[in-house]
């Protein structure tokens, strides 16, 4: 299994990115994907969830309505839409793998980890 993340920065507050992760050496289609961020000198923070087919989706409170997941299994990508992005959005973001294709939302579900995309959201 390899996930590899891209799309993180230097961006303002107010501005926006959008991640992308790349995955190979599983069947992408069959499994929940999540994002997951870690911001310095702290614990790994759950972010967002998409269930194996694209249909259902669930956000923590501190990115709900501001955040968008998404993904294209054709082309085994995974992605997050940032918009009005925020100080305290600063953190290494991950993506993951679950260990079925429902849209749970505990770390413990998750299998496999990308090595993170830096994002940085300052004047």
């Amino acid at each position: 299994v390899q996930l590899v993340e891209s799309g993180g920065g230097l961006v303002q507050p107010g501005g926006s990115l959008r991640l992308s992760c790349a995955a190979s050496g599983f069947t992408f289609s069959s499994y929940a994907m999540s994002w997951v961020r870690q911001a310095p000198g702290k614990g790994p923070e759950w972010v967002s969830v998409i269930n194996s087919s694209g249909g259902s989706t669930a956000y923590a409170d501190s990115v709900k309505g501001r955040f968008t997941i998404s993904r294209d299994n054709a082309k085994n990508t995974l992605y997050l839409e940032m918009n009005s992005l925020k100080p305290e959005d600063t953190a290494v973001y991950y993506c993951a793998k679950k260990q079925s294709p429902k849209p749970r939302t505990s770390l413990d579900e998750d299998d496999y980890w990308g090595q993170g995309t830096q994002v940085t959201v300052s004047l």
